[in-house]
């Protein structure tokens, strides 16, 4: 498994005037953002190291250096020409393979000594219900893990224990600032009653996945049409008691006559 290292990250903004503001008229100044971040990835320990330069441009990754392939590589056409000219320096490019030792396996005990390297935060998982639109008979489950470390994590839907991948939608994990992250899961179903939704979390903070389980309520229209059905067959009984009861008593108040036979 590939443990990210300590990122350092260089913000570059570089201020440029739109051209044609010469002549004395000056024109807003135009900002450009970038950016350089360094990556190290350790597997079983410092015995193998890679180095990932990235190169971003605008929020869009250009070019980087792989110390996997000793040189730098063109992600976008744009980053073409800085990585062909990165490569023909041969004092740089030593350099920057340099940076495996010199950055990343000098960093590796220090960030240990930090408790960054092989730190463990368990998720908190939960499931949030919602409709986004309320004639619908679908209903939009979302499953929220959050407080974890390291970022990588696996979140699965199962419906009655059957993996669930129609409907599924992933976001982007998310930082939560104290080295830890977030991650929502969505899954748009149309549950019925006795069905059973659960969220399964698999992370290397646990010895065991985190399952959370959701079943679908009756609704409030059901639960009224049910309760007014119920209160229609008491007020039936009630008034069913009443006529027995009344139709007793006036038997019983009624004398019973003689046969005719015997009054003569």
């Amino acid at each position: 498994m590939a443990f990210p290292g300590v990122p350092l990250m260089l913000l570059v903004g570089a201020l440029a005037r739109i051209p044609g503001s010469e002549g004395g008229k000056e024109t807003p100044a135009v900002h450009f953002l970038l950016q350089q971040k360094a990556e190290c990835r350790f597997l079983n320990g410092t015995q193998q190291v890679r180095l990932l330069d990235r190169f971003i441009y605008d929020r869009q990754e250009i070019a980087r250096f792989d110390s996997d392939l000793g040189k730098f590589v063109a992600v976008t056409e744009f980053g073409k020409v800085d990585a062909d000219y990165w490569n023909s320096n041969k004092d740089y490019l030593q350099y920057k393979k340099a940076g495996v030792d010199s950055f990343c396996r000098n960093n590796y005990e220090a960030a240990q000594t930090g408790q960054m390297v092989g730190r463990r935060a368990k998720p908190t998982v939960t499931i949030s219900p919602t409709k986004m639109d309320p004639t619908s008979p679908n209903t939009i489950l979302l499953c929220t893990a959050t407080g974890f470390y390291p970022v990588e994590i696996e979140i699965q839907w199962l419906k009655n224990g059957e993996p669930e991948k129609e409907g599924v939608a992933f976001t982007e994990e998310l930082q939560n600032g104290d080295w830890t992250y977030q991650l929502q899961v969505m899954l748009e179903t149309q549950p019925q009653r006795g069905d059973v939704y659960t969220c399964k979390v698999e992370h290397a903070s646990l010895e065991a996945p985190i399952t959370v389980q959701w079943e679908p309520r009756s609704s409030s229209s059901a639960r009224s049409k049910l309760w007014t059905g119920i209160m229609g067959a008491v007020i039936g009984m009630a008034f069913l008691a009443v006529g027995l009861f009344s139709y007793l008593k006036s038997k019983k108040a009624t004398p019973i006559q003689p046969p005719a036979a015997l009054m003569n």
